[in-house]
Formats: structure tokens, sequence, C-alpha cells
């Protein structure tokens, strides 16, 4: 067992006092997993408290926040200091390997820690801190799409299946042993940004049903399940905004299709159009970025009309959009947003087009 593993001192804790749990997390997707844990702890019988929270500072949102003051707090740390956790245990480093953080954690004697979407790499000396080693929530079915974007790269490349894992943090990224995955099967219509929310509530359903044998020593990190057991790990790297330029040109409809998939929430998808009023000279092209929020391939048996066969030209409807892809294949998109304006249905668009052209540029 790497040394990084495990728990940093081999004190059982006293009878009278229930085993501590130090949760770390930022993004709101992880208060999902902070409320399970405080209302599980609520329960005077539970076995465990939630003795501190940590997350990453905050960050200054939107336009000229960080002109107007110190940044407001993580939405992990507003969680935790609304259900009442002390205001002197919610840490906020910059970085784990702070020694002054790492000091505080000594003191407080942690038996476990838990993380979710925490964000923050945890080196060999935390890892060592925690008596009973620290279980971190992954939305993927680990070894599959270890990093940082599991759920987006799933859905990117159409996986029919996915999860969520809770495993032992070493200190290679989402390596260590499994002691629980619960299974999702996906069905083509899943968006990022609902799913991952979805897969932390799992999660942390997956999390409350294993701590009794965590605790007990039954699930710890000699017992787990090495995820070799499982198969071969694959990686998913962060995503970065230029992936949500769709290409439909070179790319195929359900290629696009799983983008606007993966990719919704954040970065989101565009394509690039251009359009120009019929009648209008061959040089009134107005070059326009069309945010596509919902889409799905058009079947071959779908009763829909399909654009003319020149590849470039976008079929207007009541109802939809059609636009031609790479290897004569069609995405049917049903949720835009309109530069400078809300997101809308494709049809209500597509009418504010009538006496206009659309074709795709890339």
């Amino acid at each position: 067992m790497p040394e990084s593993s495990a728990g940093g001192s081999d004190t059982v804790p006293s009878s009278d006092r229930k085993q501590r749990v130090v949760f770390l997390g930022t993004p709101d997707v992880a208060c999902t997993a902070l409320d399970a844990l405080l209302d599980a702890a609520d329960d005077p019988n539970c076995a465990f408290e939630v003795h501190a929270v940590v997350s990453q500072p905050g960050r200054p949102r939107g336009r000229g926040r960080h002109k107007s003051g110190p940044p407001p707090p993580s939405p992990v740390a507003v969680t935790a200091l609304r259900r009442g956790v002390p205001a002197d245990r919610v840490l906020c480093p910059t970085k784990a390997n702070d020694p002054a953080f790492l000091d505080a954690l000594r003191a407080l004697q942690p038996d476990l820690a838990v993380t979710a979407a925490y964000g923050n790499w945890l080196p060999q000396k935390f890892l060592a801190i925690p008596r009973l080693g620290t279980l971190n929530i992954h939305p993927s079915l680990l070894p599959q799409f270890r990093g940082a974007a599991p759920v987006q790269r799933a859905l990117e490349v159409g996986a029919d299946v996915t999860g969520v894992t809770v495993a032992y943090t070493v200190l290679e990224m989402d390596a260590g042993p499994v002691v629980r995955r619960a299974e999702r099967v996906l069905d083509g219509s899943e968006k990022h940004d609902v799913l991952l929310v979805e897969l932390f509530h799992t999660g942390a359903a997956a999390l409350l049903e294993v701590l009794p044998s965590v605790f007990s020593g039954e699930a710890c990190f000699e017992r787990a399940t090495p995820q070799s057991e499982y198969g071969e790990p694959s990686h998913a790297a962060k995503v970065s905004p230029e992936e949500g330029n769709l290409r439909f040109k070179t790319e195929n409809a359900t290629t696009l299709r799983n983008k606007v998939r993966g990719f919704a929430g954040w970065p989101g998808t565009k394509g690039t159009f251009a359009v120009k009023k019929l009648g209008a000279g061959d040089d009134q092209w107005e070059e326009i970025s069309l945010k596509i929020i919902t889409a799905r391939v058009l079947g071959d048996n779908a009763a829909v009309e399909k654009p003319g066969g020149d590849g470039e030209t976008v079929a207007l409807t009541k109802k939809n959009i059609i636009v031609p892809c790479s290897g004569g294949t069609y995405l049917e998109v049903l949720e835009v947003q309109p530069p400078g304006k809300k997101a809308m249905s494709a049809g209500d668009y597509a009418n504010g087009l009538k006496g206009s052209v659309l074709k795709v540029v890339a």
C-alpha cells in the first residue's frame, strides 16, 4: 500500500466520540454530497460527524467582481456555514500542501476524509493524516475516465453506460482501490450538466452505504478492490472552450450530437452559420455564431424534409432546424441561443428567419 494512502495515526478514537469526517469539495455539485453527509450526521445515532469542511478559496464571479471587494466563498463553504459547521473549521487553503493548513488538519485528528470535486491535488502529507484514509466520489466507472472531465468525455464518445465510483485516494490521479461502484445506463438523451448532478446524488448515497464498513475496517484500503480488476484505465482530460466549436462539414451528426450532450453547461457548443435574405446579392451574407443547446441525429426514416444536397444549406421548419453534416448525415437542432438573446426553440428561431437562407460555414 502506498505510504500516502495509509491513515496518519493507528490510534482508535475513544468510544465516547463519533468518527470525525473531514469533507473536501468546492463547486455547487459537491454540495450534494456535503448535504447528504450532514443530513445523515443529524441523526443522534449516526456513527460519524462532519468535523470540518475544506474548500478552495472563493473566486471572482461575473464581470468586474474582482474590483468590488473580496471574492465570495465557494458554494461548499457557503453550504457548510449555513448548515452550522463552525467557521473556524471551514478551511480554504490555496493549496492542500500549505504547512499551516496541514497543521490545522492534524490538530483536528480526523478519522476519514471524503472528497467530491475538490479540485486541488492532495499531497502525501495530506493523505497520511486521516486515520482511515481518504475516499473520493468520482463520477465514472473507474478505471474508465480518470481525470478532470469524466462525464463530459463519457458523453462525448457516446458511452452506453457510465456511473459513479467511491474509491480510496492515492497519489496517482483517480487510481486508488474501489469500495463501491454504481452503474448508470445511458439512453442517448442525457446532458452533462444534468447527469453530473445525478451522479453525485448517486455517489453520495453509495458513500453513506459503505461508511459503516469503512469505520469497522471491513472496507479498509487493504481490502478494497484494485481498479485493474475492472479493466484498463482511460483518461478524461479537461475540456477546452475551443472544443465546443461544431464542425458540420468535417464531423458527422452522431459526433456532433454527442458533443452537444457532453459539453452542455460548459463550455457549451456553437456552430458558425451564414444568413442571407432571399433576393439579396451574393455578397449580402452575414456570419453568425449560434449556440446549439439541444440536438439529436435525424434518422433515415424521420418524417422531416431534409435540406438540399449541396451539403451547406440548412432546412428551417416550424419545429426545428436541420443541419447537413459530414458523411451525408443530418443534425436535428431543437433548441438554440442566438447572440445576445435567451435560449429558445429552434422552431421559433427559424420562424424569425422567414425570407432568409441559412448555410453552414464550417
